[in-house]
Parts: structure tokens; C-alpha cells; sequence
């Protein structure tokens, strides 16, 4: 990443799409190789405030998207749902309009969620829509930034965009090692919804292995296990959930072990981590240290995309070799999530057109008798039919509960649950639970080149 982008100074004729039909990569063919190759199912597709308006003037940081170039992300975003994957919108500009903090001095907290209500009112109708409210903020007040936040998950919620996926960023480069102890996730935790839930406002979060966490180095130094475990206890201890919307690494031995080891810790706490994304692919040739690009076997307009070694092990191999087998193609949009259970055995239903079972083989306690109780599931399998199909293993999630009479409330935000028997819960809860019951999101960025 060229470093004065790190002060949000992004002209607006310094990219180059990554479509082929605009002059840049193959990025469509590239996405539906993943998607119908490689079974992956999230991509993130960065752009720029000045790009999107048009302006390299922080004065027009407010005024309407630009209709010649928000079309022509547009055109990359409808090429990406396409493939039925999930489109993450990217603004990936540190915070920043040509070096003034949004919210602190540069554009106005009405500016940016002005930005974010005309893109929430393009995709409102599009449910495998994902909004990154920023990517990278560093260097600013974490409580404002997060009033500032607060202003953005408003506008896309009142533009009609009421269920999709929205994603906290933190300060200090939204780093794992740091999102914790900053502060950023105490005061990110405060942003919800409109009707005061957190359904599907997720913390954003980003890691590097090497030396400075910025990605520009060959050697690795760290499997970022230890870091992500921070992250993870945290986002359990909160009942929330989070996703790793960029991380990377190059193709030397030491990165290829440490970034094969991150991956499968986030694959194995799929309870808070909802998924992963790899930088990068798109714009970036096979010669850029932290390549995910696929190589382009025949000749001819034609051939097939081969994958480098890194995307098979690293990204591809974590996700295979988890206890959840990769499914055929792209996943629906989510539905609603419910489980109901008695004694030791649970049963999964997830919306109309996909069914699971499960049998509990460890533990799963409760005491409605008291005021508190917790309910624990470890060590079960879940075999769920419907498109692709899957099966998950070791499973374990933990919640506290409020007994009263025979009903138990399972957190904040989270619908009743009733007791019959020695135990019986019912949830439904799309936000919290759901991604624990289906595939990971798993993906690549799709950058555009820079010129």
C-alpha cells in the first residue's frame, strides 16, 4: 500500500478497476474461478471517497456519488454478486479525505454518513451486501470515531438497507494485536441499530504477520495465534462476533507456516469469527509480495485460473481442513437461525429450505432454578442437508441465561427460550448465532491497480 494512502489522499484517476471491460485486471473471471473452483464465498472490493465523487477537493466530500465512476464500481460490485458470493464495500481511506480525520476536523460526521445512505439506498435490496464503514482508521480519538460510526450504521439502516452485514473498524490500523487494548472494541461495542440491537454489526479486524503489521515485508515473524485469541475471548465474553476483512502474507516458507497456522485458529473459532479475507488478488500481478492473484493457464482468451501455492495452503487448506466441509458453489443469503433441544440432544433448524440435526456427545448443563444459568454445548457433530451440504465437529458455544419460570433469556438482544423437561432452548437470532450453523466466509480482496 503506497504510504500516502495512509493519509486518505486517494486521487480519483489513480486507480484502474479490475475489470477487463474498463481496461484493468480480469477481476470477474477471477471472482467466479474462486466461487465455482475454490468454493470461496466473500469478496472485498476497496475504493476511495475521491474516486466515488469524483473530487480531489475535501470541500466535495459531501456532494452526491459521481455518476460515471460510482458506476463503474458499480459495475465491479454486480459482477461480484453475480457469483452469488457475498460483496463487501470497501472505503478504504484510513479514516481520512486528503489527511483530515472524518469527525475530527476533516469531513463531517454528516458528510460520511451521506456517503454511506447513498450507497446503503443502491444495495438496500441486495442481502449478500457487506458495508465496511472504513478500512484502516489510525492515528484519532476512538470514542468520536465511534459517534462517528454510529452516524454511518444510522444512514444505511434508514436508506433501507436493515439486515446486511455492517463492519467496525477500529483505530491503530483495525489491528488484532491491538483492537482490545486500544479501547477501539469498548467503544465500538456502543454502536448499534437504530432499534438499539447489534444484529449483524460485526468488529472489523485486520492482522499481518511480519515485522510492523503493515504487510509490506517478505519474512513473517508471527502466526498472530495469540493476538487473535485476545480478539476471540473478548467477542465471546461479549456475545459478539467479528471478521477478519484483511490479512496476508508472501509465499516464503516461514509466512507459508505461520499464515496456514493464523488461518485454522480462525477456521477453528467460527463461533466469533465469521470468516476471513485474503489480500490480495485483482490488480496485483504474480510479482507483489502478497500476491493471491490466479495465473491464467492457455492462451487465447481462453484457458483456466490455476491458484499459487499460498491461496491452495494458507486461504483454500485451513478451510478444507476444518471440521466443515467446504460446500459446492456460493451460500444462500442467511436465514433465520433456531435451536430447540432436550436434555443432551439438539436439534438445528435453519430456515425453510435447509435442515440439520445434532447429537451432543460432551456437555450441555442448565439450572433454571437459579437466577443465572449457563448453558454450554461442546463436542457435538451437526450434519446439515440442503445446498452443498456440511458437517461440523467440536463445536462449542456458551451463553448466559436469566431463568424466569420456565423461560430463559439468552443475552442482550436474543429472544426467549423455554424450558420443558431437563432442557429445552429456542433461539432465533440471525445475527449472533447463525454463522456458527453455516460456512465461514471465506474470500479474497479484489483491488484495483494503481497508476
Amino acid at each position: 500500500m503506497l504510504t500516502h494512502w495512509f493519509q486518505g489522499t486517494c486521487p480519483s484517476s489513480s486507480a484502474q478497476l479490475p475489470l477487463s471491460s474498463l481496461g484493468g485486471a480480469d477481476g470477474q473471471g477471477q471472482m467466479k474461478h474462486f466461487v465455482q473452483d475454490d468454493g470461496l464465498n466473500v469478496f472485498r472490493l476497496p475504493t476511495s471517497w475521491q474516486y466515488l465523487v469524483n473530487s480531489n477537493n475535501a470541500a466535495s466530500a459531501g456532494n452526491d456519488l459521481d455518476a460515471t465512476n460510482a458506476g463503474k464500481y458499480d459495475q465491479l460490485v454486480r459482477a461480484c454478486l453475480a457469483t452469488g458470493a457475498y460483496c463487501m464495500l470497501d472505503l478504504h481511506n484510513f479514516a481520512r479525505f486528503n489527511g483530515g480525520i472524518v469527525g475530527q476536523g476533516g469531513p463531517t460526521d454528516a458528510q460520511f454518513a451521506g456517503l454511506w445512505g447513498q450507497l446503503a439506498a443502491k444495495y438496500a435490496d441486495e442481502p449478500n451486501i457487506v458495508f465496511e464503514l472504513m478500512n484502516e482508521p489510525h492515528d484519532l480519538d476512538v470514542g468520536a470515531w465511534a459517534q462517528t460510526c454510529q452516524h454511518a450504521v444510522t444512514a444505511i439502516r434508514a436508506a433501507g438497507a436493515a439486515s446486511q452485514l455492517i463492519l467496525l473498524p477500529g483505530t491503530n490500523f483495525d489491528s488484532a494485536a491491538t483492537l482490545v487494548a486500544s479501547g477501539s472494541a469498548d467503544a465500538l461495542l456502543a454502536v448499534t441499530n437504530p432499534d438499539g440491537s447489534t444484529t449483524n454489526l460485526l468488529l472489523d479486524v485486520h492482522k499481518y504477520l511480519d515485522v510492523d503489521n503493515s504487510g509490506t515485508h517478505a519474512a513473517c515473524v508471527t502466526d498472530n495465534v495469540g493476538n487473535f485469541t485476545v480478539v476471540a475471548d473478548y467477542l465471546r465474553a461479549h456475545g459478539r462476533q467479528g471478521f477478519v476483512s484483511e490479512t496476508g502474507a508472501s509465499s516464503q516458507a516461514s509466512c507459508v507456516t505461520d499464515f496456514c497456522a493464523q488461518n485454522a485458529f480462525i477456521n477453528a473459532n467460527a463461533d466469533v469469527f465469521v470468516g476471513y479475507v485474503g489480500w490480495a488478488a485483482g490488480g496485483f500481478d504474480s510479482s507483489y509480495v502478497l500476491s493471491l492473484t490466479p495465473s491464467k493457464q492457455g492462451g487465447n482468451g481462453g484457458g483456466q485460473y490455476v491458484d499459487n501455492a499460498l491461496m491452495t495452503e494458507c486461504v483454500l487448506g485451513p478451510y478444507r481442513n476444518s471440521s466443515e466441509t467446504v460446500p459446492s458453489g456460493p451460500p444462500p443469503p442467511p436465514p433465520p437461525y433456531s435451536t430447540t433441544g432436550t436434555g443432551t440432544g439438539i436439534v438445528v433448524t435453519t430456515g425453510t429450505t435447509e435442515s440439520a440435526s445434532t447429537t451432543a456427545t460432551a456437555s450441555e448443563t442448565a439450572t433454571t432454578s437459579d437466577t443465572t444459568t449457563e448453558i454450554a454445548h461442546s463436542g457435538y457433530t451437526i450434519t446439515k442437508t440442503g445446498e452443498g451440504g456440511s458437517t461440523r465437529t467440536g463445536v462449542t458455544h456458551k451463553a448466559t441465561a436469566t431463568a424466569t419460570g420456565t423461560t430463559l433469556l439468552l443475552g442482550t438482544g436474543s429472544p426467549s427460550a423455554t424450558t420443558t423437561g431437563p432442557l429445552t432452548i429456542q433461539t432465533v437470532n440471525a445475527a449472533r448465532a447463525v454463522r456458527v450453523m453455516k460456512e465461514a466466509l471465506i474470500g479474497v480482496v479484489v483491488v484495483a491497480a494503481l497508476l
